[in-house]
């Protein structure tokens, strides 16, 4: 393992190839949220109380789940590792959801959107567990996982981003747009790109084989998490950054098709934030090394509630004013995505000096469970609260300013508040550069004195076999025969 050898740099190679597979996560993530729902609630008319809930209900079945995923990959044995096998299974899962899913043939039921969101969400945690416990496991070294990480959410984004740039060109140079135009777009591009990435990470990054699993139980494994101050903390924080985000996501079209009344440019906004998000990492990436993780994440996330306000003075036809919110808001969000994941393999060392375990995928399990938990919360408040502030979610509903308060309030308001809130429980998170390379430096020296040991015990033991002669070679005693008088 790398910590039981001394920690030698990757490649930009490695770097690279490793960062492919986050994107189609990144391509689909943003447009699940944002088109699927509006499309399952509005143009299949199935509701949005019945989409929120069976969107709430199958995110929160998935979290439950992951901890199985996790549990198993860090336990899972083969010649090929244990990381890769479990990404190479969840191929075929997530391509028959996202085609069942993007590409559904009206009417729709109820029990149709809910069996197909369940094999996705399983799919997804069968790539992304073990994807992201691997990165804790390729680089021990503080700033080179934020580099790591920041070329993966990199790479993630330059999809996303350019997912995005497809359909904007479709629309303005085709009138080729709208949510079911998006969707089937989007949908071709996943499809491809699942396939592709995750083969060819697999096949480019080596994985470590020769891994002790963890001797540790998975009852006391979540004792000794609870007890990991920083990573309580820590995940916490990242709930709530997730719900704000969720809430975000969920409202931007029902905010652009409702209040601005411009649902086909959707997608260019969508663009506009995630390009300018994807400017910003190699800032966020910089400062972080400046002034360490956590105080870069909290610059990052007063950004947000600071320009997120001024949609509420937005109106019908105002869409352009939308672009200049969106690029700053979006240049802060780069921050999390990449200071928030590797700040969690930094927690996952603390885990590991205490217990001389590696369970690196139990907690990125962990890690998702509550990721599902925001993201199946965000949505579903966002849904509900809109439509208990008074909005007609019937198809070809006429909208007056009072029903149409709901949208702007909880689309301007609501994700700044959850942002404030991660910044206050993330403040005083307490492993800096220094404190990481002492637990690290300790955890070398206690690796050293157990690789010293076994070899001790090694030669001892063939000490004792060289020296006892086995019973195949032993000397045969003569038969003096008979004594003769």
């Amino acid at each position: 393992m790398v910590e039981e050898t001394g920690h030698r740099p990757l490649s930009k190679r490695t770097i690279f190839f490793y960062g492919l597979s986050e994107m189609p996560l990144q391509v689909a993530s943003v447009v699940i949220t944002a088109y699927l729902l509006k499309y399952y609630t509005k143009d299949l008319a199935l509701g949005a109380a019945v989409v929120g809930t069976i969107w709430l209900a199958a995110r929160l079945f998935d979290a439950v789940s992951d901890l199985l995923i996790g549990h198993l990959s860090d336990v899972t044995h083969t010649r090929w590792g244990r990381r890769r096998i479990w990404m190479v299974a969840s191929v075929p899962l997530m391509m028959a959801a996202i085609y069942h899913l993007f590409f559904p043939t009206p009417p729709v039921t109820p029990l149709y959107f809910l069996s197909w969101m369940l094999v996705l969400w399983f799919g997804w945690s069968m790539l992304m567990i073990p994807y992201y416990a691997w990165a804790a496991e390729l680089s021990t070294d503080y700033h080179e996982r934020s580099v790591l990480v920041g070329w993966r959410v990199w790479l993630g984004m330059g999809a996303n981003v350019t997912s995005k740039i497809i359909p904007v060109i479709a629309l303005f140079a085709f009138s080729y747009g709208g949510t079911r135009e998006v969707l089937t777009m989007v949908g071709i591009m996943t499809l491809v790109l699942v396939p592709l990435t995750v083969g060819l990470t697999v096949i480019n990054v080596p994985e470590n084989t020769e891994y002790k699993p963890p001797a540790i139980s998975f009852r006391r494994g979540l004792v000794a998490m609870w007890r990991n101050g920083p990573f309580k903390r820590l995940i916490f924080a990242f709930f709530l950054n997730s719900v704000g985000t969720a809430v975000a996501t969920a409202m931007v079209v029902f905010y652009l098709a409702d209040v601005i009344g411009a649902e086909d440019r959707a997608i260019l906004f969508l663009l506009t934030f995630y390009l300018a998000g994807l400017a910003g990492i190699p800032f966020w990436v910089w400062l972080s090394k400046k002034i360490g993780k956590h105080k870069a994440w909290i610059a990052c996330l007063m950004v947000y509630p600071s320009f997120s306000w001024l949609y509420l003075l937005l109106g019908p036809g105002d869409f352009w004013w939308m672009l200049p919110i969106a690029m700053v808001t979006g240049f802060g969000g780069g921050s999390s995505a990449v200071l928030s994941n590797s700040m969690k393999a930094d927690v996952i060392d603390l885990d590991t000096l205490k217990t001389s375990q590696n369970r690196a995928a139990l907690f990125f399990a962990i890690w998702a469970t509550v990721s599902k938990l925001a993201m199946s919360f965000g949505p579903a408040l966002a849904l509900y609260a809109i439509v208990l502030l008074g909005y007609d979610d019937s198809p070809g509903a006429v909208h007056t300013a009072s029903s149409l308060w709901g949208v702007k309030s909880v689309f301007a308001l609501g994700p700044p508040i959850f942002m404030i809130l991660t910044a206050w429980v993330a403040w005083r998170y307490p492993i800096t550069e220094t404190r990481h390379r002492n637990m690290r430096d300790a955890i070398g020296r206690r690796n050293a004195r157990r690789t010293e040991r076994e070899k001790v015990a090694e030669a001892a033991r063939a000490s004792a076999e060289w020296s006892t002669p086995s019973p195949a070679r032993a000397p045969r005693r003569l038969d003096p025969g008979p004594a003769r008088g």
